[in-house]
C-alpha cells in the first residue's frame, strides 16, 4: 500500500462519520424548527435559546 492510498482511506474514514453528523443535526433542527406542532416547535425553541442561538 502506498502512503497516498494510506493517506485516502483514513481522510475517507473519518470525513464519512463527520457528514453524517452534520447531514443529521441539520436535519433535526430544519424539522424542530419548520414544525407545526406547538410542543416540539416550543422545545426546539427553548432548547436554541438555551444555547445562545437567537431565533427571533
Amino acid at each position: 500500500m502506498s502512503m497516498t492510498t494510506a493517506t485516502i482511506r483514513v481522510t475517507g474514514s473519518r470525513l464519512a462519520p463527520a457528514l453524517f453528523a452534520a447531514c443529521l443535526g441539520l436535519t433535526v433542527l430544519f424539522v424542530a424548527g419548520h414544525v407545526q406542532t406547538a410542543t416540539l416547535h416550543g422545545a426546539a425553541h427553548d432548547t436554541r435559546h438555551a444555547n445562545g442561538f437567537p431565533c427571533h
